[in-house]
């Protein structure tokens, strides 16, 4: 019979790869954790971790044991969400972790929402797309929502369930002086081949997004002549407003702002999908199943 406690070292481990993060993570001791495998191993008849360095790494066993811990987890922490719930009368705290347009534009209407399920509360951390799924990796938030591209498509391990929350177009944003010289009408289609003299201005090269520009532009044939670089969108419209180059903005980042800009839709159209991301069978806990609904209603609130 295989212990279930230990299931949850060896998930722990998966996440974070030493015995040493793994015993703080947990609260334990470096040495309980060791004698810990050591029994799973011994349950199980076969290894469960190899050496790798100065990490341990999970064997095909391992492995197979963690996809199956993640949904058997799951389910006892629905139970226990569920037992808590009905002894306190009280529904409890949902972390969120969001990139910075989402976290801008989707949680405020969110937390409004709230005011219906005074029961339910959220804790939101604004983080790029990999760190959030890395937090829910190891269980450090609750839900995580990221983004792809059609030029930059994510894939996500079987261990997590998402769903698509909403797509948007990725828009081309000049000062409309520079919209006029390119013969370009309000809202009318760019040709990013076209382009390729301007200078442009993209997020960090930390991000995601720098790599969609990066990709859209070698798309239409050429690399970007890049004059600044910053993670926060605002930035990037206000420097375009005051006439220092152009950028490729998904329209949820372009927010509300005073300065001039002509937004256009992309000749070859780039497509930026958001999803919400749990760990498998997380979903179904009625404060975050509660969280996922409302998320989903300001999404199509915001589409209509």
């Amino acid at each position: 019979m295989l212990d279930v406690r230990r299931l949850r070292i060896l998930q722990h481990l998966a996440a974070y790869g030493t015995v040493a993060a793994t015993a703080e993570a947990l609260h334990l001791t470096a040495p309980a954790v060791s004698q810990h495998l050591a029994a799973l191993e011994r349950e199980a008849g076969t290894p469960v971790v190899e050496k790798h360095g100065r990490t341990l790494r999970l064997t095909v066993a391992g492995e197979l044991l963690v996809a199956h811990a993640e949904i058997i987890l799951a389910e006892l922490a629905a139970a226990e969400s569920g037992l808590a719930a009905l002894r306190s009368g009280r529904r409890g705290i949902v972390r969120v972790t969001a990139f910075a347009s989402a976290a801008r534009t989707l949680l405020p209407p969110l937390w409004q929402r709230l005011a219906d399920a005074p029961d339910l509360s959220v804790r939101l951390f604004v983080r790029e797309p990999d760190d959030a799924l890395d937090e829910l990796r190891k269980r450090e938030t609750d839900l995580a929502l990221v983004h792809s591209y059609t030029v930059l498509p994510r894939s996500f391990p079987a261990t997590f369930e998402q769903a698509v929350l909403l797509e948007e177009p990725v828009l081309l944003v000049l000062h409309p002086d520079e919209a006029d010289r390119l013969g370009l009408a309000a809202g009318q289609p760019a040709d990013l081949s076209r382009l390729a003299h301007l200078p442009w201005l993209t997020p960090g090269q930390e991000t995601s997004c720098y790599e969609m520009i990066q990709r859209a532009c070698g798309a239409a044939g050429f690399v970007p002549d890049i004059r600044a670089r910053s993670s926060d969108f605002a930035v990037l419209t206000a420097l375009v407003g005051a006439g220092a180059g152009a950028a490729l903005v998904p329209r949820m980042a372009l927010g509300e702002t005073s300065a001039p800009l002509s937004p256009h839709p992309l000749l070859q159209p780039v497509t930026r999908t958001v999803f919400t991301v749990s760990r498998a069978g997380t979903a179904r806990h009625p404060d975050l199943r509660g969280v996922l609904d409302l998320l989903h209603e300001t999404a199509a609130a915001r589409l209509m």
